[in-house]
């Protein structure tokens, strides 16, 4: 659905069914702010902005059901090879007063140790996250790809239901790559393989899985 930006954008969210996106046109920053001010910590949804198209997307269960379980993947690696990632869910990012998006995930890897223990971040002087993720269920969010190279997101993981795709941000634009820059050891083979799963199998038992073979590299590295 696409419109011309109404008076107030935020009316019309609330009657939105799950699994749907609005697209707002000729919207102003003012306007995008105050949107975000309305909706504040609300669930189930994600606000993008890319210089006056306003997007608003509601989330159905079956796309947080795929959200979740890569954090849990992702924090199982960390705990089980004990490498520091900082978690930042759907924080919103912004650039200027042109652009800003809401990821499913994001996390930090290699800049962990520039963030520490903080809770907020400022785009404006702080570094992107190492990765960000996008879950495309009902509908696509490449669209968001420009506003991520605005704010130089070095790394993007996008699945689709069928792969996770992982892209490297090269010269301003994102390069479909085989493995992770943050995390080298996951290919998008790899994570592909136990989202997959979860279409047949409850997330315990691909979580211990996951674990497993977490454990059988920690194991194969000691050897060497």
């Amino acid at each position: 659905m696409s419109t011309q930006a109404p008076s107030h954008p935020y009316e019309f969210m609330h009657h939105l069914p799950p699994g749907s996106i609005l697209t707002l046109h000729d919207v102003n920053w003012a306007e995008y702010q105050d949107l975000l001010e309305a909706v504040g910590e609300a669930k189930g949804l994600r606000i993008s902005f890319d210089e006056g198209t306003l997007q608003i997307m509601t989330l159905s269960s079956r796309h947080e059901k795929y959200t979740e379980l890569i954090k849990m993947l992702i924090t199982a690696l960390s705990l089980t090879l004990r490498i520091r990632i900082l978690f930042f869910g759907s924080v919103t990012m912004q650039k200027g007063r042109k652009k800003g998006n809401e990821p499913d995930a994001c996390f930090y890897v290699q800049s962990a140790d520039l963030i520490g223990n903080r809770t907020d971040i400022d785009f404006a002087t702080d570094p992107p996250p190492d990765v960000v993720v996008e879950v495309d269920v009902h509908h696509g969010s490449r669209q968001n790809f420009p506003i991520y190279a605005a704010l130089s997101v070095p790394e993007i993981w996008h699945y689709d239901e069928r792969s996770l795709r992982i892209y490297h941000l090269e010269d301003g634009q994102y390069v479909e790559a085989k493995a992770s820059l943050a995390l080298p050891l996951l290919s998008g083979g790899k994570l592909t393989e136990y989202l997959n799963r979860s279409q047949k199998e409850d997330q315990y038992s691909i979580l211990l899985d996951f674990e497993k073979w977490l454990k059988s590299l920690r194991k194969r590295h000691k050897s060497n």
